[in-house]
């Protein structure tokens, strides 16, 4: 559970990824943004300034090494908790070994806890009072927004440093120290790899720094040898690479990330974006009938009534895809994705359906008029139910002009506003027209 950064270390085997963990800030590969020249984290680091911190980001880009290294350059303890394996009798552990170092030697302690957003309330209340009295320096990763998952309490008391994927450039930095060093890396096995082979290992690592430290070793140990060489070719990266898939953890922010730049390209009507951020999330294991459903949404929500037959393709969609299957049926949803993507847009529906809601929520609960009411009883018919309605079929045009059917206190709000484009221009050209008839009416139920 806790452990003092310079204890010494059990010897045996010891992944790649973790052999080559930076021990000084000079080996540490990304995040220049905070660790460049003048940056936040940068003068932390030159003048010993330790604070409490909260490093969000996705996983493998730093964020343990950056709480070890900022620990070792400080010389204070390091205690590690991983949120997954650890509760409140596990921080209090933490609260009694920070206060001994601190009482015996005199040294701050630096609390990492990964996964933080996994504790619940409570726990995390469980670090405030030792974060406010300086018990320990509190250092919290997380790969969700902690503005969603973690306390206001705790928030507060610790700056949020927001960390990125490593880039093309800094995978291959780290790619060739970890195939040439001797001491920390595989520099011993006198790897062959080419230009070709690296690329693969680096674009299937995605942005994180261990996946590609795994892929390698992993890869390093299918490579045959030949002529001294270790070669890793096509062939063990074919092996390597199968069984390797994107990141993409469903109920996270990459999920929710992926699905808010599809919905996105939907409605700005790019069925390019639309169709890549389709494939992006299938090829990561996403279930294609999430998006289907999403789908179903985007059609009422961001087409409406401009091309009504946008819900239907959808539906179709979804289930081609039940009653064929994913090889066929992704295609289905592809082809609801572009059509909903180029069809004309119009929120009016759903601007009205929310006007509707907060007009019901906010007024009074009105009688339904007597004239729309039920009348299927003679007791009914007595009180007037029903009384002088007009049944629409039977006036000009199928429509009782000066008829209204809201309650009279509301006589007069009109929530829903057809757009101009699409087949709604032609619903917003015949409601204009029967505004017309109802102005010039002379059987206007409201006067």
């Amino acid at each position: 559970m806790i452990n003092d950064l310079f204890a010494k270390e059990p010897k045996g085997y010891e992944p790649l990824a973790s052999r080559m963990r930076p021990q000084t800030l000079a080996h540490y590969v990304g995040q220049t943004h905070l660790l460049g020249t003048g940056k936040s984290l940068s003068r932390a680091f030159t003048h010993g300034l330790l604070h409490s911190m909260i490093l969000w980001g996705p996983p493998g880009v730093g964020k343990t090494t950056l709480a070890r290294l900022m620990s070792k350059v400080s010389e204070a303890h390091f205690m590690t908790l991983s949120a997954v394996m650890s509760g409140v009798k596990d921080i209090r552990a933490a609260v009694q070994e920070a206060q001994q170092v601190r009482a015996q030697s005199g040294r701050d302690s630096v609390l990492f806890v990964d996964e933080v957003h996994r504790f619940n309330k409570s726990q995390q209340d469980a670090f405030l009072p030792y974060i406010e009295d300086g018990t320990f320096i509190f250092v919290g990763a997380t790969t969700e927004n902690p503005a969603f998952e973690l306390n206001n309490a705790l928030m507060s008391r610790a700056r949020v440093y927001i960390l990125k994927s490593l880039n093309e450039s800094e995978l291959a930095s780290l790619l060739h120290q970890a195939v040439t060093d001797e001491d920390r890396g595989l520099g011993k096995l006198n790897i062959d790899i080419q230009d070709l082979q690296r690329k693969l290992l680096l674009r299937a690592a995605d942005g994180d720094a261990r996946r590609l430290l795994n892929l390698l070793e992993i890869a390093s140990d299918l490579a045959e040898t030949k002529n001294a060489r270790l070669v890793i070719d096509n062939g063990v990266l074919e092996q390597v690479l199968q069984t390797s898939p994107k990141r993409f953890d469903k109920g996270g922010d990459i999920f929710y990330d992926q699905i808010s730049a599809f919905h996105k390209s939907v409605r700005g009507s790019d069925p390019s974006g639309a169709l890549y951020w389709l494939a992006r999330m299938i090829d990561a294991g996403c279930d294609p009938l999430y998006v289907a459903r999403r789908l179903l949404a985007i059609a009422s929500e961001d087409i409406g009534n401009a091309d009504p037959r946008a819900l239907q393709v959808a539906v179709n969609a979804w289930q081609v895809f039940e009653r064929v299957g994913p090889a066929e049926g992704n295609r289905a949803i592809a082809h609801a994705a572009v059509y909903c993507a180029c069809a004309a847009k119009s929120n009016a529906v759903d601007t009205a359906f929310k006007a509707a809601m907060k007009l019901a929520r906010e007024e009074p609960s009105y009688d339904v008029p007597n004239h729309l009411r039920n009348a299927p009883t003679s007791l009914a018919q007595s009180m007037g139910h029903g009384a002088d309605y007009r049944y629409a079929h039977l006036e000009p045009m199928a429509f009782a002009a000066g008829e209204n059917y809201m309650p009279e206190a509301l006589a007069h709000h009109v929530l829903y506003h057809p757009s101009d484009r699409g087949i709604e221009g032609k619903i917003g050209e015949k409601l204009d027209q029967l505004a017309q008839l109802n102005e010039n009416s002379d059987l206007q139920r409201y006067k």
